[in-house]
């Protein structure tokens, strides 16, 4: 069944109503949730997504914002960071968590299909070995649920494992297969194998920031995948552990990100608040059903985006890119840290 099913009028209508019942449930059984709309003197209705609450995304840094009580917690999930920055803390119950994984699942079989791909990792096995997992590790051992015969790009010191390579290549090369890494991993690494990645699918995301200062974008990087590994069904996605299981996925022709049909995005003027039109930039606000158990379901990042186009596209409903950080807002993780761990 696929998730990129709904056009963006139906799409808005559908999640407004189901948004409106959590924000009032998470107004019940999250006390500061409940103060700080409150403060706010926000009340139902909500005729739009743009008129519904939306909660800074660093709140999850500095607050502990639950909707469920502390018997009910499955699972805590902590967000990347940078030394001495606080991470987030996300709290799920059973529920929740069990969502999130069938919809991350449900969101990529559109571009992998129902079956487990052999899979390629661009990173080193030590990487999911830290008992500390770092962000990097977590997104690593978060995306193996989604391959099989798991073979890393890396070995254990870091440098590039042609041997092992070689070797899936003669086993799976034939085939389609999952190559997976983040952004700045797969430019520093997956062009200099010389090898034949035709029936690859790539997933990758995060670490723009590094490429960004080395001039290159989005284009450049399927275009040099393309001619030098032979590597044209990539896929970009954006997410984050605040929404977990909620990811927005780029089309196959690399023509902008994507809303899967139980989440959407919110452009806003980082002035006025209001919601800036199509092709002017703003601040990112990420909307998904999925955060039953803590407030998250609207969150307001620290991210500069712009919507491309809506009902346009290879699927339905707004398409949209990430330029970047706000100037000055707190640097994530992820492979932009890589050689710091």
């Amino acid at each position: 069944m696929s998730v990129f099913t709904l056009r963006q009028e139906e799409r808005e209508a559908r999640l407004v109503r189901e948004l409106a019942e959590l924000t009032e449930r998470h107004r019940e059984a999250c006390p500061p949730y409940g103060r700080v709309l409150d403060a706010i003197g926000v009340r139902p209705p909500y005729e739009r997504l743009v008129d519904l609450p939306w909660l800074p995304v660093r709140l999850f840094k500095t607050h502990e914002l639950r909707s469920v009580p502390p018997e009910r917690v499955f699972r805590v999930l902590t967000s990347s960071g940078t030394t001495g920055q606080r991470p987030s803390r996300v709290y799920l119950d059973r529920e929740a968590a069990a969502a999130q994984t069938r919809m991350l699942a449900a969101t990529l079989k559109e571009v992998l299909g129902e079956r487990r791909l052999p899979m390629l990792v661009v990173d080193s096995r030590s990487v999911v070995r830290d008992a500390t997992l770092s962000a990097r590790g977590a997104g690593v051992l978060g995306m193996m649920n989604f391959g099989r015969d798991h073979t890393f790009v890396l070995d254990e010191r870091g440098r590039v494992d042609a041997e092992a390579v070689k070797a899936f290549l003669a086993r799976h090369g034939g085939q389609r297969f999952l190559v997976f890494g983040f952004t700045f991993m797969v430019w520093l690494y997956l062009l200099d194998l010389g090898a034949d990645l035709s029936q690859g699918v790539l997933i990758h995301s995060g670490g723009w920031k590094r490429l960004a200062e080395q001039a290159v974008d989005n284009a450049e990087f399927r275009r040099r995948l393309g001619a030098e590994c032979g590597l044209v069904r990539v896929h970009n996605f954006y997410g984050m552990v605040e929404q977990i299981g909620t990811i927005f996925l780029e089309g196959p022709d690399g023509d902008g990100l994507y809303c899967p049909d139980f989440a959407d995005v919110v452009i806003r003027d980082p002035e006025t608040w209001e919601e800036a039109p199509p092709g002017v930039p703003g601040l990112v606000e990420v909307v998904s059903t999925l955060p039953t158990s803590y407030p998250g379901h609207v969150l307001l990042t620290e991210d500069l985006g712009v919507v491309r186009g809506a009902d346009d596209g290879v699927w339905p409903g707004k398409r949209f890119e990430v330029l970047g950080r706000l100037p000055r807002a707190e640097v994530r993780g992820c492979s932009d840290t890589f050689g710091q761990r």
